[in-house]
């Protein structure tokens, strides 16, 4: 927006912001009725060949109608949403229902807005609108000629029906394309990708800035706004920079005696240090001269400065930084930018690197200037008002210069988007990552067993796994990570040789590589005898090989080049310690060895955690203790484990009538808005639209119908038992208030178990489910939790009774693709007993599987499911089957995570 164009209506509450293909930022909003004047100056404007396109004819009166029918339109009717730049329409799109569950979609983009994006974009969130609305698949009627629209249509990546008769093109497109659909995926990656060229576009006039200026470069030399203008002199800047308040500051070039630069009609990128009080209307006045960027180093807003900063932003289309971080810095323009009070001068280098903690960044430059691996882009991001984690990895993923991407990120915006990013990103580049926020503290209360296992460090391993990130419990390992992927290649086995010239440090290292899940294996007899004939008298060839003090340089490299090519071992690791003899690792330094096997280096005498040290190709990492280097060996294993890992798909699933559930839900709401537990046979109903099998039973609301429900069930069971289980909406966990009746055999003892029941738990209790007793197997639990920041996640593991006590779960994000179930199966206790032992036969998986790609399908598409518990289900050899289940719903509509949309 310039000082030139209107200023805007006030906006809808359900507006959104976007980028432009230019990274131009638009809103996108729901038409009002006050819009109209600006819709129809849209279509006014209009050539008369956009005309007709538009409308099949040159008639202003269509256009005129269509602008009046937008602003008007009942939501019953179809939906619109309007792209706006500043107080400009730039663009509509609109769809008319014409059936039910069906409509017609039209866009119109402003002539000089054409080849931006705009009509992409617009489609895309209408998409999300329209499947609010119940729309599951629009026609959009094409003239032949109207090649433009055409291949807007064709680059959505929604699968298209087409149909040309007498010059019209007819399309149709689904919009309610369900998870195991292929073009789903399709449609979601073309999505991914323009945003990713949008994103990357709107950034440019923050990292490379072509005019900079300071506004709160005070005269005190340790004023922050001072520290940052003299970080900009030293790092290159002059004509291009400025001082927004040169009455304040001693100038650009950073001498008393020196004229201060003028003051910008129009800078790219602002850099503010002012007070708190003052940014709201700094902010402001930025977005009127037009400044494309802002990085905000102040922190301490009120939420309404907060509020206001924001709104700012998004009003002018501003990109910013911040607040409350130390800057930024970028190393790959034509002059090097650093624009930070991190009192540390960045080293240029392959490192992206974008941290919540300023902190952290100061920390991670030095170390990793001290390394020689350097940065390419640092953001310090503070609270994150606007440009976000997601963003930055889109950046490190398109910049050449940036081999290492690293990230220490306090909270996430989009997890899901940032999944999808780090899962593309980490294709090219290692995505690294502290994982931090793993307190008890952080445990949310809930009710059912399954939101309550899914505690912070549970959700954030999931996203983390399945994104490829990788995960560090320090910020030490972060950078002793870093510094091997950076310096070797990865390790292709999880084994790895320990050769060094003292027996105990190489125990100790021994010890460290099978505490981080890596192997220290038997190198076989041949290798040991050739062991034997290089090193000297005394040597334990075994793995791990002491070669003894007194081992020569040359015989060390000769071991490690024997063991290295026989490729029994994924990575050698020295143990060495410098003594009177020689010093070993020196001499390692100017040899040559064998590529393609990653080698590091225990050395306890070292100062630094870890270092980097020239040697035969590349750099060779040492670290000063057996445990980090093992850890850094056993992170860059499962790098190269998750680069070989086919990519998985989400299978497709038979016997699913998704309308039967969410008529259940739907019911249940209507009649309890707040939402709650579902009853047995709601909850049954939800199942059963799922395909999910259950043990059968029946509920029986007093002690005489439950007698009737035995006689009729205790026939189905092996046993010829049932159970009985006290029913009530404020009885979610039966067995923690003994509701739970075993084993039952005859009338007298349901009878009484009832009775019982009803005495001890009055109120509470108003009804009991009956069931056939099952046949024995392995119990476990399946359940989902609906997490307010990572969206659904699927559990499993062991269950029953003891399931808090076992503490046994795994979690995955949904959609589960097939390698995700069977992550679940496999990382769990329950995999022995689930794929037999000690003569028991095996389970079958399958249906475990199968049932999980269930559960995970009614995540996906019930986001009213808050929390479900399937516990026990119990596997055996013929299946598996739920024998209890609970559900609690509530209204919610989830967002769609995958939108390009700005912060």
């Amino acid at each position: 927006m310039t000082a030139t164009e209107p200023a805007p209506s006030a906006p809808p509450a359900d507006q959104r912001h976007a980028l432009a293909a230019d990274g131009t930022m638009l809103r996108l909003a729901p038409p009002q009725a006050s819009d109209e004047p600006a819709i129809r100056a849209l279509f006014d404007a209009l050539s008369a060949g956009s005309l007709h396109m538009r409308f099949f004819g040159t008639s202003r009166r269509a256009a005129a109608e269509t602008a009046q029918r937008v602003c008007g339109m009942p939501a019953a009717e179809g939906g619109a949403l309007v792209a706006w730049r500043g107080g400009r329409a730039v663009g509509v799109a609109e769809y008319y229902v014409t059936a039910p569950g069906e409509a017609e979609l039209a866009v119109t983009v402003a002539e000089d807005w054409h080849h931006r994006g705009v009509g992409t974009l617009l489609i895309e969130h209408l998409i999300d609108v329209a499947r609010a609305q119940g729309v599951r698949s629009w026609t959009a009627e094409v003239l032949a000629e109207n090649r433009p629209m055409l291949r807007v249509l064709q680059d959505m990546g929604l699968p298209l029906h087409r149909k040309a008769e007498t010059g019209v093109v007819t399309a149709v497109i689904p919009l309610d394309l369900p998870v195991d659909d292929p073009g789903r995926e399709e449609f979601l990656a073309a999505m991914g990708l323009r945003e990713r060229s949008a994103d990357v576009a709107s950034l440019l006039p923050l990292f490379r800035p072509t005019t900079v200026a300071v506004a709160g470069a005070g005269r005190r030399p340790d004023s922050v706004g001072r520290v940052i203008l003299a970080d900009l002199v030293r790092s290159g800047w002059g004509d291009g920079l400025f001082v927004l308040h040169p009455s304040e500051a001693a100038g650009g070039g950073g001498g008393p005696g020196e004229p201060p630069p003028p003051q910008p009609p129009r800078a790219p990128l602002v850099v503010v240090a002012v007070p708190a009080g003052a940014v709201p209307q700094l902010v402001e006045e930025c977005g009127q001269a037009g400044v494309s960027g802002l990085v905000v180093v102040t922190a301490g807003f009120t939420p309404e400065q907060a509020r206001s900063v924001r709104g700012s932003c998004h009003r002018y289309g501003m990109r910013m930084v911040g607040p409350n971080g130390v800057g930024i810095a970028d190393t790959g323009g034509r002059t090097p930018f650093t624009a930070t009070f991190a009192g540390v001068e960045p080293v240029p280098g392959q490192a992206g690197v974008a941290v919540q903690s300023g902190g952290v960044g100061i920390a991670l430059l030095r170390q990793l200037g001290r390394l020689g691996i350097g940065v390419s882009t640092f953001a310090s991001l503070g609270d994150k008002y606007d440009v976000s984690g997601n963003d930055m990895l889109q950046w490190f993923e398109t910049d050449p210069r940036t081999e290492l991407a690293i990230l220490h990120l306090e909270s996430f915006g989009n997890p899901r988007k940032f999944s999808r990013i780090a899962r593309r990103t980490g294709r090219a580049i290692p995505v690294l990552t502290v994982d931090a926020g793993r307190s008890a503290s952080a445990r949310r209360a809930a009710v059912s067993h399954t939101a309550a296992a899914v505690t912070p460090t549970i959700a954030r391993e999931a996203l983390f796994r399945q994104a490829g990130v990788t995960a560090t419990r320090s910020l030490g390992d972060l950078v002793a990570a870093a510094a091997l992927m950076y310096a070797q290649p990865l390790p292709r086995r999880r084994s790895v040789a320990v050769i060094g010239n003292a027996g105990g440090l190489g125990v100790l290292a021994a010890d460290a590589c099978a505490d981080a899940g890596l192997t220290v294996p038997y190198l076989g007899a041949e290798i040991e005898k050739h062991l034997r004939d290089l090193l000297p008298d005394g040597a334990s060839c075994a793995n791990p090989v002491d070669a003894t003090a007194n081992v020569p340089g040359e015989a060390l490299r000769r071991a490690i080049d024997l063991i290295a090519s026989t490729g029994h071992v994924g990575a050698v690791l020295l143990a060495l310690a410098p003594t009177a003899l020689g010093d070993p690792l020196g001499d390692l330094t100017r040899g040559s060895a064998v590529r393609g096997v990653p080698i590091a280096v225990v050395a306890p005498e070292r100062a630094e955690a870890v270092d980097l040290v020239p040697a035969w190709h590349g750099r060779l990492p040492v670290f000063s203790d057996t445990r980090t280097a093992a850890v850094a060996l056993a992170h860059a294993h499962d790098r190269s484990v998750w680069l070989t890992r086919p990519r998985g798909f989400v299978p497709k699933l038979g016997g699913i009538d998704a309308a039967v559930a969410r008529d259940a839900v739907d019911a249940y709401l209507a009649a309890h808005p707040g939402g709650g537990w579902l009853p047995p046979d709601q909850c049954a109903a939800v199942l059963d639209g799922y395909g999910i099998p259950q043990a059968p039973w029946q509920l029986a609301a007093d002690a005489d119908a439950a007698v009737r429900a035995a006689r009729e069930l205790a026939p189905l069971s092996p046993s010829g038992t049932v159970a009985l289980k006290a029913y009530g909406p404020e009885l979610p966990h039966k067995t923690d208030v003994g509701g739970v009746r075993l084993g039952l055999v005859g009338d007298d003892a349901i009878q009484a178990a009832y009775t019982d029941l009803a005495h001890r738990l009055g109120p509470l209790m108003q009804g009991a489910t009956l069931q056939p007793m099952a046949a024995p197997g392995v119990e476990l639990i399946v359940g989902v939790d609906q997490d307010e920041v990572l969206g659904p996640l699927v559990l499993f593991g062991l269950g029953g009774t003891s399931v808090d006590l076992l503490d046994d779960h795994g979690a995955r994000l949904t959609p589960l693709t097939d390698l995700d179930a069977k992550d679940l199966l496999t990382g769990s206790r329950a995999a022995k007993p689930l794929y037999g032992r000690r003569g028991t036969p095996p389970c079958d998986t399958a249906a475990v599987e199968d049932l999980l790609h269930r559960v995970s399908r009614l995540a996906d598409d019930l986001p009213q499911v808050c929390e479900l518990d399937l516990n026990p289900a119990i596997a055996t050899p013929d299946g598996v089957t739920v024998v209890d289940a609970r559900i609690r719903v509530a209204p919610r509509r989830a967002q769609d995570p995958y939108l390009p949309r700005v912060r």
